[in-house]
Order: structure tokens, then sequence, then C-alpha cells
């Protein structure tokens, strides 16, 4: 049964935090945040809000006015790295504000490349149990809660924000012909929140540190990306006979302007073929991909029959890449 994307939706939060602040927050040059990273601004949530709530709101979009119904959902897939609290899933908070129940629903975690791990799990599922009908894979995350703001390497790059799909039965030749994951350990270091979980308690002597908040080492994380985004680009374009030059619309991970830029550079991807959503609302972690899949649906809508490739980087370190007929 070929699986391919049938519904996107996404939401991001109404309060825009522009380079001003970032620059009142961080005591650096507006300029130099636009000119090193192409972020222009971000949102946030107001405080009190849950992944869970940007998750939901992620969804409905995704139903408005759409033929499929979410009573029709046999499978959740939630990748998020900011999750509610450390247990339950957040995916299951979702589902009680959606009031979605009696199917499977799960977390995913990834860090950034959290979306097409979700879709790569939720795609070998639906495989695997046709009877399930269709598919929820949303990725949701709230970066504002875990920034130091006066860490002026993260705290310019990252928002709020969510996108879903809806993945369901496709004709043939359509839907997801590929994808490919992959994760390096010794890389575990370099994106990181440190306290917190069993390894170190997010006590006192934590919180004075900061160690509670996100920290990442960013010109490693960069040199990783431009090494192994086109390895698993390769690899899933050529499990789908594709080449570079066959796709239509590269989705990038938008880990900053000027990252996607240059990943696109190192795929010989004209950038017309590449939409953006980091100059106005950042890195929004695991919704990266689906948050500039939504935004370009409303902009410059694919058409059906075009080649799509989706390509991540996330922390671990991670990265994966899917191939995809669009329908």
């Amino acid at each position: 049964m070929p699986v391919g994307i049938v519904g996107v939706g996404a939401y991001a939060p109404p309060r825009v935090i522009d380079n001003d602040r970032i620059s009142q927050w961080a005591d650096i040059p507006k300029e130099w945040i636009a000119e090193r990273t192409g972020v222009l601004t971000r949102r946030y949530a107001e405080p009190g809000t849950t992944t869970s709530e940007l998750a939901a709101r992620a969804v409905e979009d995704l139903f408005e006015g759409s033929p499929h119904h979410r009573e029709q959902v046999g499978l959740t897939v939630l990748a998020t790295s900011t999750p509610d609290q450390p247990q339950p899933a957040t995916a299951v908070r979702m589902q009680r504000l959606l009031r979605m129940h009696s199917t499977p629903a799960f977390d995913v975690n990834a860090v950034c490349s959290g979306f097409v791990y979700g879709l790569s799990v939720a795609h070998s599922m639906l495989g695997a149990d046709p009877a399930a009908g269709t598919a929820l894979v949303v990725g949701a995350d709230m970066y504002s809660t875990i920034m130091d703001r006066s860490d002026r390497r993260t705290v310019s790059l990252f928002g709020d924000g969510a996108a879903a799909v809806l993945l369901g039965e496709v004709p043939e030749g359509f839907g997801i012909h590929s994808t490919r994951l992959y994760a390096e350990g010794d890389g575990a270091d370099l994106v990181e929140v440190a306290a917190g979980g069993t390894r170190e308690a997010a006590d006192e002597a934590a919180r004075g540190a900061g160690r509670h908040y996100f920290r990442m080492q960013g010109r490693s994380v960069k040199e990783y990306a431009m090494q192994i985004i086109p390895k698993v680009v390769d690899d899933a374009l050529s499990t789908a006979g594709w080449t570079v030059d066959d796709l239509d619309r590269v989705f990038i991970h938008q880990g900053n302007t000027r990252l996607v830029e240059a990943v696109a550079a190192e795929l010989g991807v004209d950038m017309a073929k590449v939409p953006l959503t980091a100059p106005d609302f950042g890195n929004t972690g695991a919704a990266s991909i689906p948050f500039t899949l939504a935004h370009a649906q409303r902009e410059q809508p694919l058409r059906r029959g075009d080649k799509v490739l989706f390509a991540t980087v996330g922390g671990g370190m991670t990265a994966g890449a899917a191939a995809l007929t669009w329908y």
C-alpha cells in the first residue's frame, strides 16, 4: 500500500520576538544577528503554554476544511525535544486535548531530526497494518522555555512552533519512496540540555550553573551537518532512483537561513526550489520541516507529481532524509 502525505497543518504563536529584543537580551548588534544567521524574527508562546497545546493547534489547522477526519486516525507520532513533562508522552496529552482516543500515540525524540524519524516510523507502521487507516505525524517544540537569553549562539536562532502531516493511502507511484535515518552518539555533547534527567538532576547547583538550559556547539554542528546531510540525501535518492536534478522542491531543516543556503549549495540545489521559514520564524526544532511545508502549501503549493525531498540534522547527533512524490 503506497503511503503519502494527504494533509498538512501548522501553528505559530502570535508573539513576535524581533532582533531588537534579542540584541538587548544577548548584548549583540541586531545587524550581527541578521548577517550571521539570516533570522529576523521568531515566535514565542505565552508563559504557561505547553508543547501539547501548540501541537493540538497544528492538528486542528490540518483538519480544518479537510476531507479527512480525526476519527479516522489510527496512529499518532509526536516528535519533540521539549515535552510537557518527563512522562507521560506529550502525544497522549495532545490526544486528550483533541478528544482522540483509543489509538496508539507516542513521542519520538531525535531533536531537530525528530519529524523525519517520526515520518519513517509511521510510514513503516502503516505499511505493516493497512487497517490502521491514517497516521498523524506531528513536530512541536518550545525552545523559548529552555533558552539562556544571554547566550547569543542559541537565543538568536530558535522559536516556538508546531506542524502536522496526515499520512494515508495514495495511488501507485505516489507517496513516500524512501527514508534514511542516521545517528552518531559520539556527538551527543554537541547539542544538549545537560540537567533534568537521570544523568544530572536539575537541582539548585545545576540551575545556578545554567545546565538546565539548551547549549549547542554551533561550529561543530555545522561541520557535522555539511558532512552528514549529503550522505543521507544520497542514500534516500539512490533508493528512490532519483538524482538531485529530478527534485522539484527541497525542504531542508531551518537551523538558520545561512545553514539552509550552505546545505543547498553543497547538494547542488537551486534556492528557488528551497522554501524558507527561518527568516521569519527561526529554528522551530522538530516542527521545522513540516512547518515549512505547510507555509509552502499556502504560498506556492506543490503540484501533484512533484518530486520532494526532506533533509534534516539534529542533536544526538542525528540526521534523516525522505524522498516522496506529492499527491
